[in-house]
Parts: structure tokens; C-alpha cells; sequence
């Protein structure tokens, strides 16, 4: 999934990179007002070809405009490619969660650990600690190299520093050495369990 998703970011890429060079590069010609010389490939009607050119002319631009579809055909085109653009920003912001984890294994070709199995056991010794009411841990980053975020919930009266030294000193410790790697970074937030207020008699 990562490298199809890899592929069609490059290839999208590429075709705006394409259209807005060679968009560009038209107008430059036609505002330079080159020689028809330099006008390489173009058809004969082409606009742009000179300063005073435009691209649409006013009956292009009006010729539809009294059809009672037009407006409402262009807003959703418009709308449409505004979503998609959306949607594909929000996919390259967003971090994913790792699929699977390279493991030495020592034959030089190396063995692959299902990143949900490491997150559920991350998850489960995490849990177990002194002072953590609840956590959640998602592996990132790349499979050679993964990277841990997790949320932990702090049990009423635990001490934010105590837990985080446990969670870093077992869980993430043990998730490094079961998988054999060098370094597992990891980054934590911290929330606090909402619980009932004590009555004190």
C-alpha cells in the first residue's frame, strides 16, 4: 500500500510539474513576444502567441452563461476538485501506521514482524505498568526504522515522570530487543483518567 501510494504521489507529481512548466513556459513566449520561430509545436490558433493575447476570449467566456446548468456544473467540477485536493493533502500529512518491521535475523536477508502484533504487545506490557490507567501505542516511520507514538493514561495520583521513565525502561526496552533493533525512538502523550471525586467523610 505504501509504495503504490508512493508511485501515484510521484506520478501526480510529475504530470502538475509538467503542465505547469509547459503552461508556463507558453506565456513566457507569448509575453516575451518571441519570433513565431520559437513558437515550437503550437497550432496555428493558439493564444498566448503575443502580449496582448488572452486566453479565453469574452464570447468564449459568455457562451454558456445564459444556459441555466452552467453555474451549477462549474461549481460542482470546482467543489469535486477541491475535495480530491483536500483528500490528498490530508493523506500526505497524515502518518501512517507501519504494516511490518525488518528483523535481523542474522542470514543477511532478514525476517519481517507484523507491526500490529508489536503494537499489541507494546500496548498490553504498557498497560500493566504502575500508574498507567489505559494506553494505546501506534508504530510509524519506516519498517528499518520504526518509530513509537503512544497515549498513555495516567491512574489517579501516578506521577507523569515516574510512568514515562517505566515506559521507556520496560515496554519500549523489551519491544526494542524482541524486534533487534538498535534504537526505537518513541514519543509520548500524556492525558489524565477522569474519575469520580473522592468523598471524604
Amino acid at each position: 500500500m505504501r509504495t503504490v501510494r508512493r508511485g501515484t504521489n510521484r506520478v501526480l507529481l510529475g504530470l502538475i510539474g509538467a503542465v505547469l512548466l509547459g503552461t508556463g513556459g507558453v506565456v513566457l513566449m507569448g509575453g516575451l513576444d518571441l519570433p513565431a520561430k520559437w513558437h515550437l509545436g503550437l497550432p496555428g490558433g493558439w493564444p498566448w502567441t503575443r502580449p496582448g493575447d488572452v486566453l479565453l476570449s469574452a464570447q468564449n467566456r459568455t457562451r454558456w452563461t445564459d444556459r441555466g446548468w452552467w453555474w451549477p456544473v462549474v461549481i460542482a467540477v470546482l467543489a469535486v476538485l477541491v475535495l480530491l485536493l483536500l483528500w490528498w493533502l490530508v493523506t500526505q500529512l497524515r502518518r501512517h501506521r507501519l504494516d511490518e518491521i525488518l528483523v535481523d535475523s542474522g542470514d543477511g536477508e532478514g525476517a519481517l514482524l507484523r507491526g500490529r502484533a508489536l503494537e499489541a504487545v507494546l500496548t498490553a506490557e504498557t498497560e500493566a505498568l504502575e500508574g498507567v490507567g489505559g494506553a494505546a501505542a501506534v508504530l510509524t516511520g519506516r519498517r528499518t526504522e520504526p518509530r513509537v507514538r503512544a497515549v498513555l493514561a495516567l491512574a489517579p495520583h501516578a506521577d507523569p515522570g515516574t510512568v514515562v521513565l517505566r515506559f521507556a525502561d520496560a515496554a519500549v526496552a523489551h519491544a526494542r530487543g524482541s524486534a533487534g533493533l538498535d534504537r526505537l525512538p518513541a514519543e509520548v502523550r500524556l492525558r489524565e483518567v477522569r474519575h469520580r471525586a473522592e468523598r471524604v467523610s
